[in-house]
Parts: structure tokens; sequence; C-alpha cells
């Protein structure tokens, strides 16, 4: 049976992951984890695509497996895709959904607007209750404040740029719902011709949350692309 790892997305926790890792179980040994300070663990790392990757490595060792297939929802596809440059030899191939790529500061400045936790708190309380229910015990305020800071530091410097993702050789397949409203289909487009051995797959009326992702949909490509 092939090793399968979950990985989430920003403000994210595995446990939005469950119904995947459910629909996977009788065909994979899936593995599916937080990241530092998501879902309640704790802040070992600073937030950043590197050190979320170097977590992902450690937890490979830790679990004496020595290469292993992911599936990465948006951030968690960034992350998946590092590991793949920095270390080939340990992902044997990645699908990703949502992943943003396109960063610069006036991008990061427009996403951070969505991470303001007052503003949350009035507008949409019914999600930051879901959030703290998410990352108690931790702060989820600091989750928000943390996941801010990192993609300002995406804005200013990308930690995968045009000729990293050429030297990508695992196979990668990325997907993307063309109701995204945070990813565009043109930027996933473009990093999928840089990609060596990458394809292409626009979902139909997909958006970017993952909670509104077809679960068995996503389940069967996973099982087609790593068979």
């Amino acid at each position: 049976m092939k090793t399968l790892l979950l990985l989430h997305g920003a403000i994210g926790a595995k446990g939005q992951l469950t119904p995947l890792a459910k629909e996977l179980e009788n065909h994979f040994e899936v593995h599916n984890i937080n990241f530092s300070g998501h879902g309640g663990s704790d802040f070992i790392h600073p937030f950043s695509i590197e050190n979320f990757a170097v977590q992902v490595l450690n937890y490979l060792d830790q679990n004496k497996i020595e290469k292993i297939s992911i599936f990465g929802y948006s951030m968690g596809g960034y992350v998946a895709l590092y590991l793949a440059s920095k270390h080939p030899e340990r992902v044997e191939k990645i699908l990703t959904l949502a992943t943003k790529f396109n960063w610069s500061p006036e991008i990061s400045q427009k996403e951070i607007q969505m991470l303001n936790p007052e503003i949350i708190k009035e507008k949409i309380p019914a999600f930051a209750k879901a959030l703290q229910q998410r990352h108690h015990p931790q702060s989820w305020e600091a989750v928000l404040g943390k996941t801010a800071q990192m993609m300002l530091d995406l804005g200013t410097k990308q930690p995968l740029e045009k000729d990293d993702f050429n030297k990508i050789k695992t196979p990668v397949k990325l997907t993307i719902g063309d109701g995204d409203k945070m990813v565009s289909i043109s930027e996933t487009r473009q990093v999928s011709e840089w990609l060596p051995n990458a394809a292409l797959l626009i979902l139909p009326d997909v958006q970017h949350p993952i909670e509104k992702a077809p679960t068995t949909l996503i389940a069967e490509e996973i099982k087609v692309f790593l068979k």
C-alpha cells in the first residue's frame, strides 16, 4: 500500500482534511498532520514555507518514511513543492489543490486584510468561533498574525522562483477550481508550464475553501494520479 501525506492550508488544520483521509484510507496509508501552531499544536517554528517543509521532513524521519506522495491544499501544496525542490528523493508524487504561487507586496497586503481578527469578530463571528475551535488551546488570533507575517514575507521573497520550479523533476498535478477567488488559473497554468513533469486540471464550479471542495472527486483524482 502506497503512503500518502495530507497537508492543510494557511490558518487551517488537519481536521479539515479528515473527510478526504476517510475517502482514501482503504487505498493508501494516510498521514495527516498539523503544521506548527495550527490545530492546537505548539508554536515550535516561525511560520514560513521553509520551516513547514522542515517539519514535514522531520515527520518523515521520525516515522521512518523514506519516500511519500503528498496532497497539498493551498499553502500545503507550496510546502510540498518546496520539499520536492530541496529533497526530491523523499517525494514520489504531488497533487495540489488551490495553491497560490503569485505573490507580491501588493498581493500580500490585499490578502492580509482578510486576516484581521477584530474585523472577523465583528463581521463574521461564526468564522471567529470556528477558528477558535480549530486552533484551541492556542490563540487563533496569534495564528492569523503569524500567517499575515508569512504572507508579507512571501510578497518580498518567494521561496520558489521559475528556475526552482524548472528543476523539480517530481511528477506533479496542479488542480484549481474555476470558481477560486484567491488563486488564478493563469498563475497555476504558468507554474505547470515551468515544472518539467506536471499536468494541470481545472475543476468546474469549485471555489477556494476546502470545505466547499468535492471530496469524492478530489479523492478519485488522487487515486488515479498515484496508482
